[in-house]
């Protein structure tokens, strides 16, 4: 007769499992890892890097419900998601029994090498959070930076893109904006005040050119209707008398069109009263003793 083997008991398997869970798989440091502690630590990334996701997915969901832009939601999202990724890896680390502070002790002299070649990108990450905090900037802001006019389009934890007038997309490092002096034209406001100068002739009517500037401007349909336009006789040039034509409008966007079209009406209204837009000109004075001399050397039409 045959023998058969004795069937293992559900103790047996048992005891198996947690043999199992106990073999060792490596040593780092002093510290033995097992397939235990190896799958706890899997597990809490795992969870980790899925409650960052939904987390930034939650703050992205709420910034458009409360009608703030795709720049702050996608900063403190990449904050939030990398802060709660760190502190994951952290506790998996712990759960392995590895010492964390003799880790980093291990690591301290790489740590300071990357942390001078990563220095300008921390600079500008730390500059991303002080806009997102100050909120001095956002999407749809037009600046003048570095005597430049854009449009700002995106905002993210490096770098701001930004748009200039001929279309140009430019990435601004953040340090950049947060360091420097930055001008913003839509801080509190939209409003925006163009000023023209504008030369005409010494000959000229005062009173008319006057007229005729304050005409031009008030006939413009993108100025704003809550203040009247500003005209002043700014200075008594070498070559012109300098008007300046002030006028406050909704969109610092459109300055250049705005300007020109301001322009064009300011050359007809003048062209229609006779009115002469100055110029550069030059006297020639010559001494009587070199008048001479040339009409000897044949310049008879000199007088």
């Amino acid at each position: 007769m045959l023998a058969l083997a004795p069937a293992a008991t559900p103790r047996a398997a048992s005891h198996g499992f947690w043999s199992f869970l106990d073999t060792r798989l490596m040593e780092v440091g002093g510290t033995t890892i097992t397939v235990a502690t190896a799958l706890s630590s899997i597990v809490i990334i795992v969870f980790t890097a899925w409650l960052a996701a939904a987390v930034r997915r939650g703050v992205r969901k709420l910034s458009e419900r409360r009608g703030l832009g795709e720049g702050t939601s996608g900063t403190v999202g990449g904050v939030l998601y990398y802060l709660i990724l760190m502190a994951g890896f952290g506790v998996a680390l712990q759960t392995m029994g590895i010492d964390l502070a003799a880790l980093f002790a291990a690591g301290a002299i790489f740590a300071i090498g990357l942390g001078f070649a990563m220095q300008n990108i921390a600079q500008n990450f730390v500059s991303g959070v002080i806009l997102l905090t100050e909120r001095a900037i956002k999407p749809g802001d037009v600046l003048e930076v570095e005597g430049a006019i854009v449009k700002v389009q995106q905002m993210g934890i490096r770098a701001t893109i930004v748009r200039t007038r001929d279309g140009e997309e430019i990435i601004v490092p953040n340090s950049i904006l947060a360091q420097s002096s930055v001008k913003n034209y839509t801080l509190q406001d939209s409003m925006y005040r163009l000023v023209a100068p504008v030369g005409v002739l010494y000959s000229s009517d005062l009173r008319r050119v006057r007229a005729r500037l304050e005409e031009a401007a008030r006939g413009v349909g993108w100025r704003s209707p809550n203040r009247e336009p500003e005209v002043f006789l700014v200075e008594f040039g070498d070559n012109a008398v300098i008007y300046e034509v002030r006028i406050w409008m909704s969109d610092p966007w459109r300055e250049r069109p705005a300007r020109s079209e301001l322009l064009e009406a300011i050359w007809w209204a003048f062209k229609d009263e006779g009115i002469v837009i100055a110029f550069p000109q030059l006297d020639l004075h010559l001494d009587r003793e070199v008048v001479t001399g040339l009409r000897s050397l044949g310049g008879r039409g000199l007088g």
